[in-house]
């Protein structure tokens, strides 16, 4: 007893004591005292007996134990002998029967804590059918009715629910589900019974009695206890009577639209029945419901009844009374005026069902479409009107005047959904009638006063329709949306606030959207250059105005070069440095600037252009590193990170206009001059910059990289002669900030676009030879570090990649040492958790092995060749086994499945490898006996732990078969002169491979990666 008192204070303390101290440490206790075995018997003894002491009466210490009972239940139910599950079954009933008239949450704890226990009795033969046993004897008692109901009602959801008891396997829970079903003939009498008998002697209220019927049949139906009820005698069925009879009382509308929803998506016959119900749902609950504002009926039945349409849309099509009442029905609820829009959201999966039913009619069958089209068009069009109210913001938003707006999460949401239906509904129409609803009435009036709630409902339906309508070439007064530009144009940026934002957002997004069509005309260019300009430095509108300036600088790029409008892009690019925008965001409105500049066709004035555009981006970072001023602010930590910032963007900048250059300078215009020209001023401005102290930054760095890599691509051999002092830049650096990857990544791309040339190939060598000797690359020792470093390993290995892809081979030859040290680095790297860095380095790998196989099947006609041929096989004999070795570690734990693909076409080129050696001088290093020794080592040399006895012996001549296949489907591949070069896992043995990996790395995914 002192044990039980004990608790009860614990409880007691938890719940009520102020002291956040003692709460804690009652809370410590509780959690250790329900791990021992004693909490088994102090829980079931506070339930199952009558207590004097006040502590252990309290409902509070009562709930507590039924807690304990069915979490100790969930997790250590299964180490009960039979003779404990069944005195814990006995005594949880006798507490069913002690607190069968509550308290109500008391009661719902014990039940779940027996049908937890029920999962777990395997070694009764039947326990399903053994507890509806003793259910009888409970109804018996007085009031046992109440448990017996509440035991009903959760014995199926813990039964279906997966997530309620992870020890019971899916196999046993579909067969305790069939057991449950049998007993479906006994529940649905017992619940008869309740209906028509009264109910423990009236100790319940009857409205509260035909909830708890309705939500144990709720959860019958849910578990299919009506599928073997033939769907015909379904609607006579005296529960079924019941559910739809409840409708009518508000305190169990609710549950009964639940249970009428769950009987209509699992009963193909019920939607008829219910279709021919929908007059009265309709007069006596829909109609009231509307005229009174009653939310909860209004959204019950739009739940239903669009259920109803869904489950059987040939029944609606075919638009008898009946039918055309249910959309009626559900065309009042979508158009209901609610603060929220849940229910107008409830009815789109209808519309979308029956608008796709309509459209996915066959050709042949046009004469039958066209008759559905007329009786259905109506009743579309008077759905796009109730749309474009609900579509609307409400009072809330539309009054909102600060800098910033946000829509109502539940409209943002609604908006999302009911683009798809708004297509359909346009297709069904036809765009001619969608546009006429949407530009139809005076809604935007010659006077001062225009509805721009209105306005900003029908442009978002105007932009969600654009695919369809320029699709159907249906166009529309482009004139109504330039009035709209030239309204918003005029007003001042105090104006442009709150929901004006939203306004200025939906406009430029139709202007994006229709951008080929509003370009046509020249004398729009000017005010819609404004207008973007005006929504630009708005944050709420700036990334829709910056994408549809793009798209319409991209149609409207042949009417843009008067000097006027050239002078307004030049003003917006140099406000850039104001605004301080997203860089996605300026990356549009600098590239769309830069794509009126190179098509001007006077190429001294377009070069006087990009001058103008960039001279801001000079400036900064020529005021960085301006000795003076540089060192200056470096003593204000403010101003020296605001003027590194700075000088980002502008190099940012910078490496967007030659992005844009390259890709879309016309080329006639002599593009090479015309890049050139900038490239002048760009690289010793970004030479200086690198020799300064400021270039320690990883943002700038980052920048600073990056434009230099666009500038090379967009150059190309223009970037030839700075090479030398370019790659000596990026080594350099990178030796002295060796966290700035960023280096790496550049030299990469110099090597992709310079490597073939033989007179740089030295300098491409003392280059991956600097990088290969850098302190943290050198530090790649573990898969630990790998993971710690995953950025450095990409950039390391897609250098590597570069490097051995483009360079000559008397390069290669001579980069022996260099390839002894990175390719072991890169097995090390494969065996890392990080995804990015362990394919990385794996490419890298297959990368050289591939280009090693190239060179070994050419013919022997120099003596450069021999020397790379000896490279390769020298690198790959000594590091050969170090590779398989970490493949094999590469294909354990729980992100292995990941690697399978490239661990296999890796094993294939070593494979390819030892057959064309064994023809060869190199047999004796680099042969099948070699490979089959270093398998056989890599899997032996496992800790015990990894594999199971005789496993390795399994394995390895599996495996070994499917390599010998796989490369002979490589060599055999790399023989098609129409081969693309994708020859990896093409053939039969390619695919054998891959699945004995795959099936390896399935069967230990669950094994820590001891690397």
């Amino acid at each position: 007893m002192e044990l039980h008192i004990k608790v009860a204070q614990a409880v007691h303390v938890l719940n009520h004591d102020s002291q956040s101290c003692n709460r804690v440490a009652a809370n410590q206790w509780l959690v250790q005292f329900q791990q021992t075995d004693a909490a088994w018997e102090i829980a079931t003894s506070i339930l199952t007996s009558h207590h004097h002491h006040p502590f252990l009466s309290d409902y509070e210490v009562e709930f507590f134990s039924a807690q304990i009972l069915k979490r100790k239940i969930q997790n250590e139910g299964h180490n009960l002998h039979s003779g404990a599950k069944d005195a814990l079954l006995n005594a949880l009933l006798v507490a069913a029967k002690r607190f069968t008239s509550g308290p109500p949450q008391l009661l719902t704890q014990i039940c779940l804590a027996i049908s937890t226990l029920i999962l777990h009795a395997v070694e009764h033969g039947k326990p399903v059918e053994k507890l509806f046993y003793s259910l009888q004897n409970l109804q018996t008692q007085d009031n046992g009715n109440a448990a017996v109901l509440e035991m009903l009602t959760v014995l199926p959801e813990i039964i279906e629910d997966q997530n309620s008891d992870f020890c019971v396997t899916s196999a046993r829970r579909k067969e305790y589900g069939q057991e449950l079903l049998a007993q479906t003939p006994t529940v649905l009498e017992f619940l008869m019974q309740q209906i028509s008998e009264d109910f423990g002697n009236h100790v319940q209220p009857p409205n509260d009695r035909s909830r708890k019927i309705l939500r144990c049949l709720l959860s019958w139906v849910r578990a299919g206890c009506f599928s073997e009820i033939p769907p015909g005698s379904l609607p006579a069925h005296p529960l079924f009577n019941f559910v739809f009879s409840s409708l009518q009382a508000a305190s169990s509308f609710d549950l009964s639209i639940e249970v009428l929803v769950e009987l209509v998506s699992q009963h193909e016959g019920l939607p008829q029945v219910l279709l021919c119900r929908i007059g009265f749902l309709k007069e006596a609950l829909l109609f009231p419901a509307l005229k009174s504002g009653d939310e909860k009926v209004i959204g019950g039945l739009a739940c239903l009844m669009s259920e109803i349409g869904q489950a059987a849309p040939f029944l609606i099509v075919e638009a008898n009374t009946e039918a055309l009442a249910l959309a009626d029905a559900l065309l009042s609820c979508a158009a209901f005026p609610s603060e929220d829009w849940d229910i107008v959201d409830s009815t789109l999966q209808f519309w979308c069902s029956l608008s796709g039913h309509i459209l996915a009619v066959e050709v042949e069958s046009a004469e039958y479409r066209k008759k559905l089209e007329e009786r259905f068009i109506p009743i579309f069009s008077a759905l796009v009107d109730a749309l474009l109210l609900r579509i609307q913001v409400n009072d809330t938003t539309f009054n909102e005047k600060g800098r910033t707006i946000e829509l109502p999460s539940g409209l943002e949401q609604f908006r999302m959904n009911l683009v798809e239906l708004l297509v359909d509904i346009c297709q069904l129409l036809g765009p001619a009638l969608f546009i006429q609803k949407i530009f139809l009435g005076d809604w935007i009036p010659s006077s001062m006063h225009v509805s721009w709630k209105d306005v900003e409902a029908r442009l978002f339906m105007l932009n969600a329709v654009a695919e369809v309508v320029l699709k159907e070439g249906h166009h529309f007064d482009i004139s109504i949306v330039m009035e709209l530009v030239i309204i918003l144009s005029s007003k001042t940026p105090t104006d442009l606030r709150g929901f004006m934002c939203l306004v200025c957002k939906t406009l430029a997004d139709v202007i994006g959207s229709y951008a080929k069509w509003i370009s046509t005309s020249e004398t729009n260019a000017r005010p819609l250059i404004l207008f973007f300009a005006a929504g630009i430095t708005q944050p709420f509108c700036s990334s829709a105005c910056a994408f549809g300036f793009r798209k319409f600088c991209e149609e409207a790029a042949a009417m843009m070069h008067e000097p006027s409008n050239l002078e307004i892009l030049i003003w917006i690019g140099e406000g850039l440095e104001e605004r301080k925008i997203p860089l996605e965001e300026e990356d549009e409105v600098v590239g769309a600037i830069s794509l009126i500049f190179c098509s001007v066709p006077d190429k001294m004035l377009m070069n006087n252009m990009f001058a103008r555009l960039l001279s801001p981006s000079y400036g900064n970072v020529g005021k960085l590193i301006n000795e003076d001023h540089g060192h200056a602010s470096r003593h204000d930590p403010s101003s020296y990170t605001n003027l590194i910032n700075t000088a980002g963007r502008g190099l940012h900048r910078i490496g967007t206009v030659f992005s844009y250059l390259a890709s879309h300078l016309s080329v006639g215009l002599g593009q090479d001059e015309s890049i050139f020209a900038l490239l002048e001023a760009f690289w010793p401005m970004l030479e200086k910059l690198f020799l300064s102290e400021h270039i320690e930054s990883a943002s700038l760095s980052t920048a600073a990289c990056r434009a230099l890599t666009v500038a090379i691509q967009a150059s190309g051999q223009n970037f030839g002669p700075l090479l030398p002092k370019v790659l000596d830049s990026m080594s350099a650096n990178f030796l002295k900030f060796q966290s700035h990857e960023c280096y790496m990544r550049t030299a990469s791309v110099i090597v992709e676009e310079f490597g073939s040339k033989e007179e740089y190939g030295p300098l491409f060598m003392s280059t991956f030879k600097r990088f290969t000797s850098s302190t943290s690359v050198m530090a790649l020792t573990s898969s630990y570090i790998c993971d710690q470093e995953p950025d450095l390993v990409e950039a390391y290995a897609t250098f590597a990649s570069a490097y051995v892809r483009n360079c000559p081979k008397e390069i290669l030859a001579a980069s022996g040492s260099l390839f002894e040290v990175s390719l072991p680095k890169a097995g090390i790297c494969c065996t890392a958790l990080h995804r990015g860095a362990a394919l990385s380095a794996m490419s890298y790998m297959i990368c050289f092995l591939e280009v090693g196989i190239a060179l070994l099947v050419e013919p022997e006609a120099c003596i450069s060749e021999i020397s790379v041929q000896d490279m390769v096989m020298r690198v790959v004999s000594q590091s050969g086994e170090g590779f398989i070795s970490n493949l094999v570690y590469a294909l354990l734990g729980v992100s292995a499945m990941s690697r399978v693909h490239k661990c296999a076409m890796i094993l294939q080129q070593l494979g390819a490898m030892c057959s064309i050696s064994e023809r060869t001088k190199w047999k004796a290093v680099l042969g099948w006996e070699v490979l089959h020794r270093w398998l056989y080592n890599a899997l032996q040399t496992l800790p015990g732990e990894y594999l199971k006895t005789g496993e390795v012996e399994c394995l390895v001549p599996n495996w070994m078969k499917g390599v010998v296949g796989a490369a002979s489907d490589y060599l055999e591949s790399s023989r098609e002169i129409s081969n693309d070069g994708h020859r990896h896992m093409q053939g039969k043995g390619g695919r054998l491979l891959k699945r004995l990996l795959r099936e390896f790395a399935d069967n230990h995914r669950n094994i820590p990666n001891l690397t």
